[in-house]
């Protein structure tokens, strides 16, 4: 056992009693937040300087650096982790889903098809052929028409009139000139881009990514059509009118496997602003309109294009063979 000196004894009792005091403050201190964490208001703040004031009156209340300080219920709960930018920033509110991804170019923007199909040089012709051009008048062309490789003498039924430089002819039934590819220079090179620019232009049409195929089983009569490109692995029959219903910059493509025919008396037909420049009709067999028929756009056939008794088109007629005519209207497009 040891003794305590006199000296020692003031020190210990000082040391006893200061730390019973201790002990009675922090438990009150304890208390205090308690208190001020369940109180509805969420004081914490004030009663915040002990440690139970601020945690359990952050955690309670969740309401950021107001009620709890800078404890647990302090920027965690209430600053950038939850409000910031995990959950409100680019995360889920920027690009990944209101940007690029979900409602830009992929789902509702523009494709490639909805360009119109390049005619070049062809585009200075309402009818161009390669092996000939005939009527039975009296036919009324409004353009330009030409023929090559083959030579004036296949443009028949028309009574040419060779212009004086011999590079072109005329003609009572044609607003425009006549070309053939044994007319002086330039008029044989010209003829031959012309002709080349619209076998391209056929490629072209036939390579666009179909948006509708096979549509009413090659039987459109009755439809009105919106813009895009459709296309058929048969034929396609227009035995009765059609509409084709979009603005002046909407695109048309119709692609045909087989014959395109319209229907005597049956018309093809464009509302909402629609142009028939922005209309083309790529068909790999013959193309037939009817007695009195009307169609719309521009025509690229593989082979032959034939035109009954007083059937009209606004656009061009464009074959890799023969175009056939008897007494038709035959407008190229304002452009």
């Amino acid at each position: 056992m040891y003794l305590i000196s006199n000296l020692q004894k003031p020190c210990l009792a000082l040391f006893l009693v200061s730390a019973l005091t201790g002990a009675c403050s922090d438990s009150d201190d304890g208390v205090d937040g308690d208190s001020a964490g369940k109180d509805a208001g969420g004081t914490g703040a004030t009663s915040g300087g002990g440690h139970g004031g601020a945690a359990k009156g952050g955690t309670t209340n969740k309401g950021g650096t107001t009620n709890g300080g800078a404890g647990k219920g302090g920027a965690a709960k209430g600053g950038a982790t939850n409000g910031g930018t995990d959950n409100g920033g680019t995360d889920n509110g920027g690009t990944d889903n209101g940007g690029t991804d979900n409602g830009g170019t992929d789902n509702g923007g523009a494709t490639d098809h909805a360009a119109r199909v390049m005619l070049g040089a062809a585009e200075d012709f309402a009818i161009l052929a390669k092996s000939g051009i005939s009527t039975v008048p009296t036919s009324a062309v409004t353009g330009n028409i030409g023929v090559s490789p083959a030579a004036a003498s296949y443009v028949t039924g028309f009574s040419l009139i060779a212009d004086a430089t011999n590079r072109f002819a005329t003609s009572p039934q044609v607003t425009g000139k006549i070309y053939a590819a044994d007319y002086a220079s330039p008029t044989p090179s010209d003829m031959t881009t012309a002709v080349s620019d619209m076998e391209l232009a056929f490629t072209d049409a036939a390579g666009r990514a179909p948006d509708v195929t096979e549509l009413g089983a090659g039987d459109v009569g009755g439809m009105t059509l919106t813009p895009g490109v459709y296309q058929w692995g048969t034929g396609l029959l227009i035995p009765v009118d059609v509409t084709l219903d979009g603005n002046a910059t909407d695109v048309w493509v119709f692609q045909i496997a087989q014959d395109l025919t319209l229907s005597s008396a049956a018309s093809v037909s464009l509302s909402g602003g629609a142009h028939a420049e922005n209309v083309f009709w790529q068909v790999s067999g013959r193309v037939e309109l009817g007695t009195t028929a009307h169609l719309e756009g521009v025509v690229l056939s593989q082979t032959a294009i034939t035109l009954g008794t007083g059937a009209s088109i606004n656009g061009r007629l464009l074959a890799q063979t023969a175009v056939t005519l008897d007494g038709n209207a035959v407008v190229e497009p304002a452009e």
